[in-house]
């Protein structure tokens, strides 16, 4: 939840802006990665009985199916080896680091006052309201095709992207700290998931509406 989170001191530097945008990620990125591999060693094949009626189905992200990948080669007798992930039940700790990296994913976005648009503000401040309006464009066919959370998300950020906390010029981002803003991008692409939950776009549900 660290777009939330409320900062009572001014930011005084574009370096600063930078640290705090990037330290929750890393954060929950690594807690949830460190306990992924065993968590979802730990998991099973869904039973038969577990497809039966209704139930939520949810995408996974890349770094899931790379951990379910190492699983199949290191251990390849293991239940879940020559499963799909949607055929696996997973462990409860294996849903906590999912929804770790949904929340990683989505706090990383690259606009208006998430973790994301800080991070690109601290870099670029001349062009954070161009990537975060171009975000903003992206999600909505994703909302229509992809997932209707999308959508809301586009109006959060439309809400906050077009105004962010004035900082410093100096010192700027420079040295490791581009190296740090590339590993924030890599986390971004392994825990992004288009379609966080399946059949949960809003083509989906005009679709059901319109057969029911």
């Amino acid at each position: 939840m660290g777009a939330f989170i409320r900062i009572r001191s001014p930011i005084r530097s574009r370096v600063a802006l930078f640290d705090i945008g990037v330290a929750g990620p890393i954060a929950g990125f690594v807690l949830a990665l460190a306990v992924l591999p065993f968590a979802l060693g730990m998991s099973h094949a869904a039973r038969l009985s577990a497809f039966a009626g209704e139930r939520i189905e949810v995408g996974y992200p890349l770094i899931f199916h790379f951990v379910h990948r190492m699983i199949a080669l290191v251990a390849p007798a293991h239940s879940i080896a020559s499963l799909p992930l949607s055929a696996v039940a997973l462990h409860p700790v294996a849903i906590a680091a999912w929804v770790g990296m949904f929340a990683t994913a989505l706090n990383l976005l690259p606009g208006g006052q998430l973790d994301g648009g800080h991070i690109i503000f601290s870099i670029a401040p001349r062009v954070h309201r161009f990537i975060s309006a171009l975000t903003i464009v992206a999600m909505i066919p994703a909302g229509y095709y992809l997932w209707l959370g999308w959508l809301v998300w586009a109006i959060l950020l439309a809400i906050s992207s077009f105004r962010h906390p004035q900082v410093g010029e100096h010192p700027r981002v420079t040295g490791w700290r581009l190296w740090v803003a590339a590993f924030a991008l890599v986390m971004l692409v392994v825990t992004i998931m288009p379609a966080p939950f399946v059949n949960g776009s809003l083509r989906t549900a005009i679709w059901q509406d319109r057969h029911q």
